[in-house]
């Protein structure tokens, strides 16, 4: 059976609460145990006392009267003190008394009394016939108190464990109901706090979270850097490292003054609005970096910033369009740079899980046995990135992503990196989703097999078609969708074209296929 998160915590925290009790319980009664042990020790050393100073001991102790006389007495002062045994003993360790009367006038053999007989008097422990007794030996003087005549002997039985226990029963108890009582109830508060403080999550879907986030970061090529509101650095992706040539272990914690003065993230933080696209220079490198405050019920908590070198757009925008077309390409790195921060400022402000990353994921069943799968068959965490961030993308657009099970990626040919790998799958399946929601049964197929000998990717939706001449959809700037669009499948191809690659696409009223090869000699 598997219980939540709170039933755990209540009950791990109720079983230490009462395992402490228990465990005080014991330790208590062991203490009283030692504690009432050297009492009875001291009391049985002062009746000792006493009877050795007793004038009829003293009298006839040694001699033969004596067996008669000195047994009344020890008998008498035994049951007024409420002593289990008196022994009194001659020289010879004669018996004169006892708490058996046949034993009288026999001698003793207790095997501890030697140094009662050499004018010492001591407390000691013996187990006998009734049980363990604290026993104390002393010595007995004659009435000019110049010779030892004899040593007296008081015995007192110990309570067994169970004996002592139920002499303070009562109180153990009441003590153990009490503590039991705070501890449920201090355990279902803190199992209450702490759930409400990861708002409401089990485990399981945090740790899924927190991968579907780590995925997700190392698909960006943007640098990411985040700051908490004191301004201290929370969060580097590895494409940030790159760009800023420092390390997380080395940065994570540190004031962003210290690591990056140039960012001005701590001003972001101040106004509460977001800068886009703005020029800075960050260790003699240029950046376009866009800025945004996160923001919890109204209250700025931290910053964000996303940001990329500006070599990397200038090379983007002349291999897309050319020296002419630059504001062209900036304004497309613009809008990915847009939907890519919201997306990542949802992540971060992990006190906004239940409404941001509920609005981005959406999260399902299907969506968990997805990450599954694409964490174990998809060895590049970007793509398998990519691949979630395009599902959450299908359950917004009320389309199926069906990704088949016999996908895999471990390695890619020569000269096809990471990079165009995201970028040609990422196109396909933008269009993909775009085309198939507006059709009638809303479905995209996705199949992608990937090693260092051949890569292969089929992309198949349900859309209305391609109702141009296909050649067309690749040229730079054609699309069907409104303005500031239409770069996506021209990306696609020069990328291709690069590696050496294949396309194929094939289109009806039904829907398209498309279906790219780079190296090998399938025949799919």
């Amino acid at each position: 059976m598997k219980f939540k998160l709170a039933t755990k915590i209540t009950l791990l925290a109720f079983t230490v609460a009462a395992f402490s009790v228990f465990l005080s319980g014991f330790f208590l009664t062991y203490k009283a145990a030692v504690e009432l042990k050297k009492e009875l020790g001291k009391r049985a050393l002062a009746i000792g006392r006493t009877v050795a100073e007793n004038p009829t001991v003293k009298k006839y102790l040694g001699k033969p009267e004596g067996l008669k006389e000195i047994e009344p007495v020890a008998e008498r002062i035994r049951r007024a003190t409420n002593v289990d045994y008196i022994v009194v003993l001659d020289m010879n360790r004669i018996r004169y008394s006892s708490p058996l009367p046949e034993r009288v006038g026999s001698k003793f053999a207790g095997g501890d009394e030697g140094p009662a007989f050499a004018d010492n008097e001591y407390i000691s422990e013996a187990k006998g016939i009734r049980g363990i007794a604290v026993r104390a030996f002393v010595p007995v003087k004659n009435e000019y108190f110049t010779e030892q005549i004899g040593v007296v002997v008081v015995g007192i039985l110990l309570p067994t464990w169970w004996e002592l226990l139920k002499s303070v029963r009562e109180g153990i108890y009441l003590a153990t109901l009490l503590g039991l009582f705070i501890g449920a109830i201090g355990a279902g508060f803190l199992a209450v706090k702490i759930k409400k403080e990861i708002l409401g999550l089990e485990p399981e879907e945090i740790a899924s979270l927190m991968e579907q986030r780590d995925a997700l970061l190392n698909t960006i090529n943007e640098g990411i850097v985040a700051i908490d509101r004191l301004g201290n650095i929370t969060l580097v992706n590895p494409a940030a490292q790159v760009i800023l040539n420092v390390r997380q272990e080395e940065v994570l914690g540190k004031n962003i003054g210290e690591i990056i003065p140039e960012s001005r993230l701590p001003e972001v933080m101040v106004t509460g609005q977001p800068v886009y696209n703005r020029e800075v220079f960050v260790s003699g490198k240029q950046l376009i970096s866009s800025r945004l405050p996160l923001k919890v019920k109204g209250k700025v908590i931290g910053a964000v910033a996303v940001f990329r070198e500006r070599s990397e757009v200038q090379k983007l925008a002349e291999e897309l369009t050319g020296v002419k077309k630059f504001v062209e390409a900036l304004r497309v790195q613009n809008h990915e740079n847009l939907n890519r921060l919201h997306s990542i400022a949802g992540l971060i402000q992990l006190g906004r899980i239940d409404e941001a990353l509920d609005l981005i994921f959406r999260l399902t069943d299907t969506q968990q046995a997805l990450t599954t799968f694409l964490t174990k068959k998809i060895k590049d965490p970007a793509l398998a990135g990519l691949i979630l961030g395009k599902a959450a993308r299908a359950s917004e657009l009320k389309v199926e992503l069906v990704v088949n099970r016999r996908s895999f990626v471990e390695g890619y040919p020569a000269k096809l990196d990471s990079t165009k790998v995201i970028e040609i799958t990422g196109n396909i399946l933008e269009n993909a989703l775009e085309a198939a929601a507006s059709g009638i049964r809303k479905k995209v197929y996705l199949k992608i097999q990937a090693s260092k000998r051949e890569f292969f990717l089929l992309v198949i939706d349900t859309g209305p078609g391609i109702r141009v001449e296909k050649n067309k959809i690749f040229e730079p700037g054609y699309s069907t969708k409104g303005e500031n669009r239409g770069l996506g499948l021209y990306i696609v191809k020069r990328h291709l074209e690069d590696v050496c690659g294949k396309i194929r696409i094939r289109s009806t009223s039904k829907g398209t296929v498309f279906l790219i090869k780079v190296g090998g000699e399938r025949n799919d």
